[in-house]
């Protein structure tokens, strides 16, 4: 093949033949196997470092050291050892211009035609508990990147090899092309590379932040999880990343089990549901939809705490996604079955066989799971792009412990009436706002959501709770701003009511309540979901 390269000089040449590789790994992994193959198959010269050359050595593979290439010894405990101009002139000359090849000649260059390099393990290093900086700087790979990227420069002339797993297809491309690499391979390969090391470095750049959490300069690293057929609108475009250091048991490690390919909204509504579910340490329940729980209930058990989250609105339900924090138990399916809810994902830690068993007579149903879960305080960051941007934030997660809560009213709730309170307190985070929810018997049973107004919400819940209102408790994810709110809920039956508090009309609220009995609890703090 005869062409302009792309650098639009010279002469495009497809096939390079291998002659000469450089080795130098901190992950072994096959690699005497492949330096073996190299050699004997390909009669190219192997030549290596340190550790690397000791290995291939004592497995019976030739090779040359790499101080015999450059004529200069390994120092500084290794930290100088490839940084030198017979090592990357020999990366970087341009086989295609005649002065690169009469001063690799004049300096006695050697040219590399292949590159296999993995770098230190720095994330492993500093992932220890209580590693020293000392250790994390000594692994801070230096030679390692530079090679990488002088070889990738160049990739029209040089391939690089950055993983074991890339092993045998370089093999076969070698073996289907007379011991040459094609264009097309060297130059993904070289992408490969400069992905790599850009995120090495973000992750040496975030180490030596010293873990400020909001650092002037905020990189994400996120690797393509699937492709979805499209986004909120079938004529938007869309795909769904998962955050590189992203810990176990989260929503974007879960293992399908079932189903066809998740949507965008579905992962939206998911996330809300798994997030919400996570809240609570009794077996639980939470049914979105709209990204809004329509049900959410705790009980002794996942089977009654599905049947009072479902109850809550079972005409919403249908079609939704429903979060459990329990193994998902055959019984609980069949209790699904026969409600005959349509299911659009269910996510679980864990599934009984035969749950799945018969929760996969449903092709359109999809199943997740997890393996376990994971506490909201154990999350990370949380990140919502606007135009131009990103918002970043720590998540919602703050004590809800009773004993930093204030009852500003005459009257005190009762000791049901604080634990009903409670759990609506943790249910309501995972409303939109504004919300009022209220609670009766560790489930919601009327949830009014993403009102502009709250005391359209209040409205909205007391109408959705029906004649389940009477005795009911109520949670406000923000103060109420005027009364209008908890007389709404109060006319209705409800006896108690959580809210942060804060208003500047919080005596007139709490004035109110105590002229119509209601205990009113002031948290200190607000759940917002915008």
């Amino acid at each position: 093949m005869v062409a302009t390269n792309h650098l639009g000089r010279g002469i495009f040449v497809d096939l390079v033949k291998v002659k000469r590789a450089l080795v130098s790994v901190t992950d072994k992994t096959g690699v005497v196997e492949f330096c073996r193959a190299l050699s004997d198959e390909f009669g190219v010269e192997i030549v290596s470092t340190g550790g690397t050359a000791k290995v291939l050595a004592e497995a019976g593979v030739a090779v040359r050291a790499i101080d015999d290439l450059t004529g200069f010894p390994e120092m500084m405990d290794g930290r100088v050892k490839t940084l030198h101009p017979k090592v990357h002139g020999a990366l970087l000359a341009c086989r295609d211009v005649p002065e690169h090849m009469a001063q690799a000649d004049e300096h006695g260059i050697e040219l590399i035609d292949l590159v296999i390099v993995n770098l230190y393990a720095f994330e492993k290093t500093v992932a220890k508990p209580d590693v020293a900086l000392e250790e994390a700087i000594e692994n801070i790979d230096i030679g390692g990147p530079s090679m990488l990227r002088s070889a990738a420069k160049n990739f029209d002339s040089v391939a690089v090899v950055t993983e074991p797993a890339l092993y045998d297809d370089i093999l076969a491309e070698l073996r289907a092309n007379e011991g040459c690499t094609t264009y097309e391979t060297r130059k993904g390969l070289a992408r490969e590379v400069f992905r790599k090391t850009s995120a090495y470095d973000a992750m040496i750049f975030k180490y030596l932040s010293g873990g400020e959490i909001f650092p002037e300069e905020y990189r994400l690293r996120m690797m393509k999880v699937q492709g979805l057929r499209y986004g909120e609108n079938p004529h938007q475009q869309a795909a769904f990343y998962r955050h590189m250091d992203a810990a176990e048991h989260t929503l974007a490690r879960a293992e399908q089990l079932h189903g066809k390919e998740l949507s965008y909204n579905n992962i939206l509504d998911t996330d809300a549901a798994w997030s919400a579910v996570a809240e609570f340490q009794d077996p639980a329940c939470v049914i979105v939809k709209h990204t809004n729980p329509c049900g959410t209930a705790i009980a002794g058990d996942v089977l009654a705490a599905y049947k009072r989250a479902h109850d809550c609105d079972p005409i919403s339900a249908f079609g939704g996604v429903m979060a459990f924090n329990r193994v998902l138990t055959l019984e609980l399916v069949a209790e699904i079955n026969a409600r005959g809810q349509f299911v659009e994902v269910i996510i679980a830690p864990e599934y009984e066989v035969e749950a799945v068993e018969l929760l996969m007579q449903k092709k359109n149903i999809r199943l997740l799971k997890t393996g376990a879960i994971r506490r909201p305080q154990d999350y990370g960051m949380e990140f919502r792009s606007v135009e131009g941007g990103m918002l970043v934030q720590t998540h919602d997660t703050v004590s809800e412990e009773r004993s930093g809560f204030t009852v500003p009213t005459k009257r005190e709730p009762t000791k049901d009436e604080w634990e009903q309170l409670l759990f609506a307190w943790k249910a309501c985070k995972a409303v939109k706002s504004n919300c009022i929810l209220l609670v009766k018997e560790y489930a919601s049973v009327g949830v009014g959501a993403g009102q502009m107004s709250r005391v359209d919400s209040a409205k909205i819940a007391v109408e959705k709770a029906g004649e389940k209102a009477p005795g009911s408790v109520c949670a406000s994810d923000a103060f109420m701003p005027f009364p209008d709110s908890l007389e709404v809920v109060a006319a209705a039956g409800c006896t108690a009511v959580i809210q942060p508090g804060g208003s500047i009309r919080d005596d007139e609220v709490i004035k109110i309540a105590d002229e119509l009995g209601v205990a009113l609890v002031f948290t200190g703090h607000r759940h917002f979901r915008h």
